[in-house]
């Protein structure tokens, strides 16, 4: 064999080597690598942006729960509570009862274009009707939070048969749509009991409330939601709907709070 015989042999040994090395990283990879990072790593408590996930390749996986490092037995409502860290002027936005053909997107707009970011708390039945609006959730850096599978009420007064499948149930639909193991809980209606609180401290979730509620979904008028947002101070939680119902009224004071909030020094992150 000639010496250029000899190169092309020792170049195509060492080409099968590598490509097989690659080929069996691939194989071994664990189902749960895909996850968007930490989402105080879904956004490090200070308003960075996940990886965007990629679907799950197989139809029904099972969630690999990574659990929040100290899971309070007690609802948050203040952002210091869940994440120390955050910076003193950080408020968050979190929407509930998601996502929705119509308000989804419109809020996602809104968002992108004050370059916000927010939780949003997603019901699992939404989610399977319309994944693709959450897969555009999580492209955009927005966070997500557990809402139970169906939204019933009152949460508290279910069985703990019931209380459990709705939690899962959702777990699984959010990971299946995006490979995203979402961290957090929300129970409708805020209807938290210790049966609630001992369901999500078995699912390695953190129980998540919020700090001002204009009650929206109640429709009182955008100017009455309005007022309501704009107490927000440094640390506070605030609750708006995208799904449910009508969000007009929502949609139209946040297109004011959003920026009046900014304009305070306030910087909007995920939880």
């Amino acid at each position: 064999m000639d010496e250029i015989g000899r190169r092309r042999a020792i170049y195509l040994a060492v080409l099968v080597a590598v490509e097989g090395a690659l080929a069996a990283c691939s194989d071994t990879q664990a189902p749960g690598t895909r996850n968007v990072a930490d989402k105080r790593g879904r956004t490090p408590g200070a308003g960075g942006r996940p990886n965007r996930p990629s679907p799950s390749p197989s139809p029904s996986p099972t969630p690999t729960f990574q659990p929040v490092a100290v899971p309070s037995r007690k609802p948050i409502h203040q952002i210091s509570e869940l994440n120390p860290a955050a910076p003193p002027n950080s408020i968050a936005l979190t929407i509930d009862d998601g996502p929705d053909p119509e308000w989804t997107p419109r809020v996602l707009d809104l968002l992108a274009q004050h370059h916000v970011v927010a939780t949003f708390c997603v019901v699992g039945d939404a989610v399977r009707e319309h994944p693709e609006l959450l897969k555009r959730i999580v492209a955009a850096g927005h966070a997500i939070c557990n809402h139970t599978m169906s939204h019933p009420q009152p949460f508290a007064g279910l069985s703990s048969e019931r209380m459990s499948a709705e939690v899962t149930g959702a777990l699984r639909e959010i990971w299946n749509t995006t490979g995203v193991t979402s961290r957090l809980f929300r129970a409708p209606g805020g209807s938290w009991s210790p049966a609630v609180l001992e369901t999500i401290a078995g699912s390695g979730m953190q129980p998540l409330d919020w700090d001002i509620d204009p009650r929206d979904w109640a429709r009182p008028g955008s100017g009455a939601i309005e007022a309501e947002l704009l107490h927000a101070k440094p640390g506070s939680i605030l609750l708006c709907h995208d799904g449910g119902g009508d969000r007009a009224q929502t949609l139209r004071a946040l297109t004011t709070v959003i920026p009046t909030l900014q304009g305070r020094g306030l910087t909007f992150i995920t939880l």
